[in-house]
């Protein structure tokens, strides 16, 4: 056999060693990964009572994303399925296979802002990062919802990732949240509701599972490899921000008809949530994005990046 023959096989036997010594490694790295305890301390969370809080949190549910995983009934569905990609969220419901009959309020408060589950474990797919900057108030009253939700049957979380996928997240380049958060910071201070840039700020918290911590955009992590790269969000030289949504109507227009001015159709923005939006709090996000005017280029800033959380 020729010697170049001979050395490319030896090659190619090598490099295919190597490769499925990686994809095993990232595999045994995923499964520790998935075991791994996160230490979040119990949080007194008061959950209030009464027909404003109940309005309040089921606001809340509908604007911030919770019926796209989870549905809105709270009995779980599917956000995607595709092939060997399927992500399912749990029944949140009292009902049949519902996932959080026992859950305190300090349960609730490590899910929905740490990414942790009761025992510990992080959450492989749930978007804490977004709702780590709640208020007290808002967490609580979005608690308050989730447990005055009548009982529904259901399953809980369907996680299956195809392989690269897993392998990705064995090592660390596809994050959970729990991975993402600085689980040390306290609770956001609340600022009155209002068309100002403080309260869209707090808004905009709800954007930074796709958009990144400082809103620059770039590749989601952990998304079907169709799906396009979140834009920066910033006043950037022609970003979206500072050419197509430079009022809250046009911002508005888009949120509600999951189109742009011209009429083209967004591929991937969870529209089901964003049309719930109020006007105050679309204002408020529209006034705070205009008011991003520095920072680096679109993409450069990592979704990786923690986002903080309170003193433990």
């Amino acid at each position: 056999m020729n010697r170049w023959i001979r050395r490319g096989l030896m090659t190619a036997t090598v490099l295919g060693m190597l490769a499925g010594a990686t994809v095993i490694t990232g595999l045994q790295m995923a499964d520790e990964r998935m075991n791994r305890r996160v230490d979040i301390a119990p949080y007194d969370l008061a959950v209030p009572t009464g027909a404003d809080a109940l309005a309040r949190g089921r606001y809340l549910y509908a604007s911030r994303g919770c019926v796209d995983c989870h549905g809105a009934d709270g009995a779980g569905r599917s956000l995607v399925n595709q092939g060997a990609l399927h992500i399912k969220g749990p029944n949140i419901t009292p009902g049949p296979g519902g996932v959080v009959g026992a859950y305190r309020a300090a349960d609730w408060e490590r899910a929905l802002r740490h990414g942790v589950r009761p025992d510990g474990k992080p959450l492989r797919v749930m978007p804490s990062q977004d709702y780590a900057g709640l208020t007290d108030g808002d967490l609580g009253a979005l608690v308050a919802y989730l447990r005055a939700l009548p009982p529904v049957a259901g399953t809980g979380a369907i996680v299956q990732l195809p392989l690269p996928a897993r392998v990705l997240y064995g090592f660390g380049q596809i994050p959970d949240a729990a991975a993402l958060i600085d689980h040390s910071r306290p609770p956001a201070t609340p600022v009155p509701e209002a068309v100002s840039v403080e309260h869209g700020r707090y808004v905009a918290g709800m954007c930074i599972g796709c958009h990144g911590p400082q809103l620059a955009g770039g590749r989601i992590p952990g998304a079907p490899p169709d799906w396009p790269a979140a834009p920066d969000l910033r006043q950037v030289a022609g970003g979206v921000m500072a050419t197509r949504y430079t009022d809250a109507q046009r911002l508005q227009r888009m949120f509600r008809s999951g189109q742009r001015d011209d009429g083209s159709a967004i591929q991937v923005m969870p529209f089901e949530a964003l049309k719930h939006l109020s006007d105050v709090d679309t204002a408020a996000l529209q006034l705070y994005l205009a008011s991003l005017k520095t920072g680096p280029a679109a993409g450069q800033a990592r979704a990786d990046t923690p986002v903080s959380r309170r003193p433990g």
